[in-house]
């Protein structure tokens, strides 16, 4: 062994056995190639002097040849060969030269942006606007590269993200706004609608603001904003919306829309845009023996503008209930009938496209016939008389990132309510959400993904028919679906209780889409629980449902069928409901 050897006085092996292992070490590097050895190349000032002269002199096909013979090329050689090379028509090659020289200096921001102008010379927008990301990483003020971004972004179909980038340097400046149609609603309405006006620069917070506002006007059911290039280099906007006017353009339409819920025994008489003043009227009709139900609401602009919007409503009530344990099977735990009539007042507010709030005021009068109490329903949930209300809401924009087209948002609302005829019965109810929208493509809607996050509770003493419900049903929102509401047409199969999660995830894509008819199908998940101090109700245990759901939509009219399966139980449930 090495430790054995017989070292001299000094603690070295012998010299000879020393000579011996040199020898034999330069043996084996004899054997090695060293083509590169030896050849370091000059200082790259020394080695590009004469490639400047050329470059400036636009000799692409003598830079190609002089620096296509150097074994070995510094980062400048790479780009000035890459240029060269993308100026005679080689792209491919100069792809590569670009990415020699962008390896040897990453934090070289000329790299990435040539690799983004070859890519879009081959119409590869996506990677073209990857390589330009990466150089604003770099250097984030560089206005060449915002303006290319922009450009890729626009031709990509992208409005929102070729505004952030050109917004950095001060463009697109609008010239005219133009609206493609015509469209019946004031011309002064929409213009307030407009965050932004002729001659002056498209800023993003604007253009967000303008939709925002045109959504809430409810008047359109569909619309769209579009730059169109001019030769100054300026643009003009086109505004392109589908609008709804009376009981809609035509016979066909307003049937639709009229007895789109024909077979739930409900129609919904609508009138959209008086008197070319986006009033609406909104109602719905329902004669179901067990849940009759009339629903208006009158919505319209405060002061002529379209940042605030009042309405008003009414809402009356028959119904009924019969409460039953959703985990445990069909027995009835209690019932009543429950009558209900409402009047309410409130104002919305469109600050931005950011964020929004309202709130508003409903006084109403319940009152509670056939009662089956059972363990479920407690003095306090019977609650009957008079009852005031206040309502506020606020939704806040959280994160928007326009080049990967992901919006997420998030919220809060409050009910602070109280019973007159019934001394010291008060409640608050708040609820907070989070939501996430995605579509992944460049352009279009061909996939779409959404997710929301629900929590709630209640504070004090609520009456039945301020409980939250998990579950499919008309007049609910918070969605398990694969959990109906009813059963033989009543309410009350669906878990009911004080406080709650929800969690609602889905993904559609776009089967058929012509002008007439849009088909849409994907698989869903919904998780939630629900809970109350009165037994009986709630959930007990977090609920697992799967399926998959078509959305249809023809004539203004959105149809939803949906197939759920209940992970717990393996209960099944079919589906379907209406709406715009």
């Amino acid at each position: 062994m090495e430790c054995c050897r017989q070292l001299d006085l000094t603690g070295r092996p012998p010299r000879g056995r020393l000579l011996i292992r040199l020898l034999a070490i330069l043996l084996l590097l004899g054997c090695v190639p060293v083509s590169g050895i030896g050849q370091v190349p000059a200082q790259p000032t020394d080695r590009t002097a004469p490639i400047d002269q050329l470059f400036a002199e636009g000799q692409w096909q003598e830079i190609v040849r002089r620096v296509g013979a150097m074994p070995v090329r510094s980062a400048d050689l790479d780009y000035y060969y890459g240029v060269a090379l993308a100026k005679i028509g080689r792209s491919d090659d100069a792809r590569q030269a670009f990415l020699a020289g962008y390896h040897l200096q990453p934090h070289d921001k000329r790299f990435p942006i040539e690799l983004a102008g070859v890519d879009f010379k081959q119409r590869r927008y996506r990677e073209a606007a990857k390589w330009l990301r990466r150089a604003l990483r770099i250097d984030s003020s560089d206005a060449y590269a915002n303006d290319f971004l922009g450009t890729v972004y626009f031709l990509q179909g992208n409005l929102e993200a070729a505004l952030k980038y050109w917004n950095r340097i001060g463009k697109p400046g609008i010239e005219n706004v133009r609206i493609e149609p015509q469209l019946q609603v004031d011309p002064v309405l929409l213009d307030r609608a407009f965050a932004f006006s002729p001659g002056s620069t498209l800023e993003l917070r604007d253009f967000l603001t303008a939709k925002a506002r045109c959504r809430g006007l409810e008047i359109f059911s569909n619309y769209a904003f579009g730059l169109d290039a001019r030769e100054d280099g300026k643009f003009d906007l086109t505004f392109r919306a589908k609008e709804r006017n009376g009981w809609g353009d035509n016979k066909w339409e307003a049937l639709l829309s009229l007895f789109r819920g024909i077979f739930q025994q409900t129609v919904y008489p609508e009138y959209f845009n008086v008197d070319r003043s986006a009033i609406n009227i909104v109602s719905l009709l329902r004669w179901d023996a067990q849940k009759r139900r009339l629903d208006a609401s009158i919505t319209g602009p405060l002061q002529h503008s379209a940042k605030r919007r009042y309405g008003v409503g009414l809402d009356v009530r028959n119904e009924n209930w019969d409460i039953r344990d959703s985990l445990t099977g069909p027995a009835l735990l209690a019932a009543l009938n429950l009558r209900k009539e409402a009047v309410s007042a409130g104002i919305t507010s469109f600050e931005s496209g950011r964020w929004r709030w309202s709130t508003g005021f409903e006084l109403s009068h319940r009152d509670f016939r056939g009662i089956v109490p059972g363990s479920v329903l407690t003095p306090v949930l019977l609650s009957q008389g008079y009852q005031l209300k206040h309502l506020a809401e606020f939704n806040y924009q959280l994160w928007r990132v326009p080049e990967s087209r992901f919006v997420s948002t998030t919220g809060a609302s409050s009910q602070i309510g109280r019973i007159w005829s019934q001394s010291g019965h008060s409640f608050l109810k708040l609820q907070g959400w989070f939501a996430a929208h995605w579509l992944p493509q460049s352009s279009g809607d061909d996939y779409e993904m959404q997710e929301h996050v629900r929590v709630g509770r209640t504070f004090g003493q609520v009456p039945f028919d301020e409980l939250f419900m998990l579950g499919l049903e008309h007049d609910n929102d918070l969605w398990l679906r694969a959990h109906i509401g009813t059963h033989d047409g009543r309410k009350g199969s669906a878990p009911l209780g004080s406080t709650y999660a929800l969690f609602n995830w889905e993904i559609d894509k776009n089967l058929y889409k012509n002008g007439f008819l849009k088909l849409k199908l994907g698989p869903f998940l919904d998780t939630g629980k629900i809970a109350d101090s009165s037994s009986g109700l709630g959930s007990r245990k977090w609920l697992w449902d799967t399926g998959v759901q078509a959305k249809v939509r023809a004539l203004g009219v959105g149809i939803i069928f949906s197939y759920g399966k209940d992970l717990r139980s393996g209960n099944n449930a079919f589906y379907a409901s209406v709406g715009r």
